[in-house]
């Protein structure tokens, strides 16, 4: 069996921030100014997004796990510091605890107009807060072959990251909400299996043809091939709230992509199921996090979630000592002792009765253990 190049997989990490007023705890829009002062510092690494109470972080591209830990920690870091400069607070929430949309201000940019003109209220009320991870590729196909077989694990990871069971001042009742409100997006949701990147191409070629889209960017699935680099990307998370838990996801999506791979150097693979059946435990996940049972399709029954969350760790353990991953992985045990961003948020609301004071939990855990 050929050798792998571990550092062929490298990392880019995007996160999404919501910006605070200090005292009354609402989502502020901050005009750009943390973006224009962060831009002074980090460059490229800092923007905005649709809504103007977002700023949007992303990493260089990371030769491993330890350079991406560095990155996330300088840039939460550094946009705290800003914000705290300017008069606002940042956090990391799937979705503000009890903000309105509708008194959220649209950020004037050519593109933003033009989402928002066509998809109307269900762009205006997308106040949502997510984790994009991208993991290198040596090849267009060989991401495609990878998107394929990964998307079966999705739900777990995504169940790992459940960071958002409040939406404006309700209680839900599911651990991440953040996907029920993506959902009213077209072009969202688990991805369909590709024969070929040809396939793959070819479909995107015919959105653009017929107007659909104009360009591979407004397919906003879960997990897609990259349209402009050499990644896989994947996009099903709620935002994390603290540094341990994005750098614990990003490594377990590296570590599953590198498994794929080293089962395809061996003619081995994955078996893949369809889209409707990995929906199925994207909404359990979604409902329940990492307190409810996913579906094991092999075995055709419901199984513990946090029991197949260890399974997916025995599954990587043979790649993740070359990727230098085993303590970053292996924090999933700690998320699943201490519970998800959802279940501490719903911890705080139950003892104190106050989503101001869930909200002041988020500010406060936004650099803890940096």
């Amino acid at each position: 069996m050929a050798d792998i190049n571990y550092g062929n997989f490298t990392l880019g990490i995007e996160e999404e921030y919501m910006v605070t007023d200090p005292k009354t705890r609402e989502l502020k829009s901050h005009e750009q100014k943390i973006v224009t002062e962060g831009q002074k510092v980090i460059r490229d690494k800092v923007k905005a997004e649709m809504h103007q109470a977002v700023v949007e972080v992303g990493t260089d591209i990371c030769r491993d796990i330890h350079e991406a830990h560095k990155d996330v920690s300088t840039l939460r870091k550094t946009i705290s510091q800003i914000a705290d400069g300017l008069g606002f607070h940042v956090g990391a929430s799937g979705t503000h605890p009890f903000s309105h949309w509708e008194s959220q201000l649209i950020t004037d940019h050519a593109r933003y107009n033009e989402i928002v003109n066509e998809l109307q209220e269900a762009a205006r009320s997308n106040l949502i807060f997510g984790l994009h991870v991208h993991v290198g590729m040596e090849s267009r196909e060989m991401a495609n072959h990878i998107a394929n077989s990964t998307r079966y694990f999705l739900p777990h990871i995504y169940a790992l990251s459940t960071n958002s069971p409040f939406w404006e001042g309700r209680l839900t009742g599911y651990k991440s909400f953040r996907t029920k409100v993506f959902d009213k997006f077209p072009r969202t949701g688990i991805p369909e299996y590709f024969e070929s990147i040809e396939a793959y191409d070819s479909f995107v070629k015919l959105l653009v043809k017929t107007n659909c889209i104009d360009n591979a960017k407004k397919i906003w699935w879960d997990l897609r091939v990259h349209p402009f680099f050499n990644t896989v990307e994947f996009r099903i998370c709620d935002v994390p709230m603290t540094v341990d838990e994005t750098i614990c996801i990003a490594a377990l999506f590296q570590a599953i992509c590198v498994k794929i791979y080293k089962l395809r150097l061996q003619n081995m693979n994955y078996i893949q199921y369809s889209r409707a059946l990995i929906n199925e435990n994207k909404w359990r996940a979604s409902r329940y996090g990492i307190d409810g049972h996913l579906i094991d399709f092999g075995k055709e029954e419901e199984v513990n979630t946090r029991v197949l969350i260890y399974e997916l760790l025995d599954f990587v353990d043979d790649v993740i000592d070359p990727l230098g991953s085993r303590e970053a992985t292996h924090y999933a045990g700690k998320i699943l002792e201490m519970g998800t961003g959802a279940d501490r948020q719903l911890k705080v609301y139950a003892e104190k009765g106050s989503l101001i004071e869930v909200m002041d939990y988020i500010h406060g855990q936004f650099l803890h253990g940096i």
